[in-house]
């Protein structure tokens, strides 16, 4: 809708659209990043294994990224602000859980409910926001927005973390969530219109089936690696992980009426937006997920000073998305020079990984922010212009499945290399990825 010719009250009304859908990004990102600056305190009240704290991490993410393409397809047929709210239900009732779990595998159970409330959230609100501002200018506008909640949720989540923990201890953020999410849904109920795809499609039951088998079996072979990569137990999750996910494939293949559309990878926009948010989770997400709690162990900062750096790296994130919509940039190009900025602070970031430098620090978490905030916006904008229209969910949930998958996949994986060579030789790995996909964007935007 164009609001420069809207009446008042349309305008008002697109508004509060705006903001009820773009608060899911901002409190399913700040319930992703809280343990990320309290995994001292988690495990230490929930008497939790060193070998588990990759779990605390991760379960969120493997929560958010399994059933991420199912719930696509459920919300462009059941309606997506019905889909939204049952999720943001389902994320106070988990929020509730994990506060109250009385050990580890209860906590790691919640997260994972909490990530699939999430993710919920993040498909629906995409397509909400694509069906309420179809005008081409406002879309922009909206999902510039959208972009920005995402990076201010690892700011504020990480300030709310630390603040909660520091005055009522490690659980106070998910007693805090469990309110939000409430007040989000009785929201979404009274401000958001409901919106279905034109042809209904039916849930693929089958694939979200073999596609979390896969991730879990994948997931708990590379955790379980981390004490010998020899053991036949390992090998036999990891090649369940890759079977799986060839009969996920096979599936969709065959199936008529498939969760993700395999006809939308012939859709170049629609390539670049899956693999920008699978090297974002690959080689960002995880290292920002892994730092805070080196940082803490190898120089012994403090959470508050952990906390403020990864503060600040997101609140740049946050102001960089509001701001780059106003750059004559196409997505493409702009995802290319994230990527490659992305590189440079990582590589910045090493120097702290070796010897603590307060100076390169606080230099490398900029970089690193202004990075995210392009990223972020370029991959908001693609998720949903590179589908159908009447798929809008669809394409927000392949795009945000294939970033979480990143994720739950780079995190394990770079706690191993970390292990066996050191944080500068995992960052390493990650700099070659930012680079060869910043080089292939390139390629592929001249063509």
């Amino acid at each position: 809708m164009d609001t420069t010719l809207a009446p008042p009250r349309a305008r008002t009304r697109g508004d509060l659209v705006l903001i009820v859908a773009s608060a899911a990004p901002l409190l399913a990102i700040t319930n992703f990043a809280a343990p990320l600056i309290l995994l001292p305190q988690t495990a230490a009240a929930l008497g939790t294994a060193a070998t588990a704290h990759v779990w605390i991490l991760n379960a969120v993410t493997i929560g958010m990224a399994a059933p991420m393409l199912a719930l696509g397809s459920l919300a462009d047929n059941l309606g997506r602000r019905r889909v939204f709210t049952i999720g943001a239900w389902t994320l106070a009732a988990a929020s509730l859980l994990a506060a109250l779990a009385p050990n580890t595998a209860v906590f790691v159970a919640a997260r994972i409910v909490q990530g699939m409330a999430g993710a919920a959230l993040l498909t629906t609100s995409l397509g909400i926001l694509n069906v309420a501002f179809p005008d081409p200018k406002e879309k922009r506008k909206a999902t510039s927005v959208y972009g920005a909640m995402a990076g201010a949720g690892m700011a504020v989540g990480v300030l709310a973390a630390a603040g909660l923990d520091a005055l009522w201890g490690w659980n106070a953020p998910y007693w805090a969530f469990a309110v939000v999410a409430a007040l989000i849904a009785i929201g979404a109920k009274a401000v958001l219109p409901e919106s279905k795809a034109e042809h209904p499609r039916r849930v693929d039951v089958a694939g979200t089936l073999s596609l979390g088998a896969g991730m879990a079996a994948l997931m708990a072979g590379l955790i379980r690696g981390q004490q010998g990569w020899t053991d036949p137990l390992v090998i036999a999750l990891i090649a369940a992980g890759a079977v799986l996910g060839g009969v996920f494939v096979a599936v969709e293949l065959r199936s008529r009426e498939p969760m993700i559309d395999l006809r939308l990878f012939g859709r170049p926009m629609f390539v670049v937006a899956t693999v920008g948010a699978l090297v974002l989770g690959l080689a960002v997400i995880a290292v920002v997920n892994v730092s805070p709690s080196f940082w803490q162990q190898r120089f012994a900062i403090t959470t508050a000073e952990a906390t403020w750096l990864f503060a600040f790296s997101s609140g740049t994130a946050f102001v960089v998305s509001l701001l780059v919509r106003n750059l004559p940039l196409e997505p493409d190009r702009l995802l290319m020079a994230g990527f490659g900025l992305e590189a440079v602070g990582t590589v910045l970031l090493m120097t702290t990984s070796a010897t603590w430098s307060w100076t390169m620090a606080w230099i490398s978490m900029l970089g690193i922010g202004i990075a995210y905030g392009f990223i972020n916006t370029a991959l908001a904008r693609l998720a949903i212009v590179s589908v159908p229209a009447d798929r809008g969910s669809m394409g927000a949930g392949a795009n945000n499945a294939a970033r979480y998958l990143g994720a739950a996949l780079g995190l394990p994986i770079l706690v191993a290399i970390q292990g066996s060579a050191g944080m500068v030789a995992a960052l390493w790995v990650c700099v070659g990825l930012l680079v060869a996909a910043a080089a292939w964007f390139a390629l592929l935007s001249r063509r």
